[in-house]
């Protein structure tokens, strides 16, 4: 399969299927130097980790990393970085009585087309379990950006459902299973999924991703624009349906008198692009966001045909995510991080020479409340 690779100067190639021996990744262009060790990649790969609670699939992985390569005395040598993490709980069986069929709102029939042959053990190569694999190779690019130039890259769930935050904080995310940035709504998410997942059925959701600390140049003024980049590096996520940078599909609606973020002495007077023009960044905070479909692995039945053409229903058993946005925060924060690193290697070797550009504004004054976020 073509285009399992992305990035120019730091690329990742991730391998693997969701019911083989293993999923791994090559991450290749990363600067020498960095400290790097196994226990680091943890944290994210538990937040990204099915049977978390009880509102994910209740796959349980150990997703345990393995450093192959790229890693001497604890530090990347700037040779290709290879990680693997073996499955160690995949239930083919699940999967035998949907094995010649295509199960709607899948790429099972896509995968048919294309390839006239397809592994249908959870998905196969089409299955968020690749997506361990850009977590991991995203935790060296959060590592390195916050290391090099004090960039922080942090996510949120900003809509389940209908229900959106009734507040916002970002120091709540963490401190539940939802990614929620609003403390006082997870009891409610709790009762909601609870009925959701009771009934059968599934729903979408929202994640925005923010980036502090983005210096002012990044990305490319035409074909490697940096919010060009960014939306193809979330739209290639399992599941997701619309990507928006800035205020993304509201901008429709929104006057250019308001829209346009001023420029002051004192700062941005507002964020509205996302930290983004022509492309470039402007040092204000980067905003963007993905929309995730509802997961169609459902036990209430479907209409579909087989791999023959007879009509069916299709019944999908085993182990899902009734709102796959639940796990989708480490993946949306990894490949912002990605690609950030890779436009900050592009960025340094063409324009390294230029130095600080003055003026420059100052970013705060549309950045500091949470109605800009």
């Amino acid at each position: 399969m073509a285009s399992n690779s992305f990035g120019t100067l730091l690329t990742v190639t991730t391998f693997g299927e969701s019911h083989g021996p293993a999923i791994g990744c090559v991450v290749d262009g990363c600067p020498p130097g960095l400290e790097l060790a196994p226990e680091e990649f943890r944290h994210d790969l538990e937040r990204r980790a099915t049977g978390r609670s009880r509102h994910t699939s209740q796959r349980r992985e150990t997703d345990e990393i393995e450093i192959l390569s790229g890693v001497y005395q604890g530090r990347t040598t700037g040779t290709p970085i290879a990680l693997l993490i073996r499955n160690t709980d995949a239930r083919s069986k699940d999967y035998g009585n949907i094995a010649e069929q295509f199960r709607p709102g899948h790429a099972d029939y896509s995968y048919w087309q294309k390839y006239g042959h397809r592994d249908p053990r959870g998905g196969g190569r089409s299955s968020a379990r690749e997506t361990t694999m850009r977590v991991a190779a995203g935790v060296i690019a959060k590592k390195w950006l916050a290391q090099r130039y004090g960039v922080s890259v942090r996510g949120y769930m900003a809509q389940i459902g209908e229900i959106v935050p009734a507040g916002f904080d970002l120091d709540a995310v963490e401190g539940n299973p939802f990614f929620w940035p609003h403390a006082a709504q997870v009891d409610e998410l709790e009762r909601y999924m609870d009925a959701l997942r009771k009934s059968g059925d599934s729903v979408g959701a929202r994640v925005e991703v923010v980036a502090d600390g983005v210096p002012p140049g990044w990305g490319e003024p035409i074909y490697g624009k940096l919010d060009g980049e960014l939306a193809a590096a979330l739209m290639s996520i399992n599941a997701v349906k619309g990507v928006e940078i800035g205020d993304g599909f509201a901008s429709v609606a929104q006057k250019g008198t308001q829209h346009r973020d001023e420029l002051l002495p004192q700062g941005f007077a507002s964020n509205h692009a996302g930290g983004i023009l022509g492309g470039i960044s402007t040092g204000q905070r980067l905003r963007c966001a993905a929309a995730f479909k509802p997961t169609s692995s459902l036990r209430l039945p479907g209409r579909s045909l087989d791999v023959h053409g007879n009509e069916v229903e299709v019944v999908t058993v085993g182990r899902h995510d009734p709102c796959v946005g639940v796990r989708a925060t480490p993946i949306c924060e990894a490949m912002v991080a990605l690609v950030l690193m890779d436009q900050a290697l592009r960025h340094r070797a063409q324009c390294g020479d230029v130095g600080t550009v003055t003026p420059r504004v100052p970013a705060q004054a549309g950045d500091a409340g949470a109605g800009d976020v």
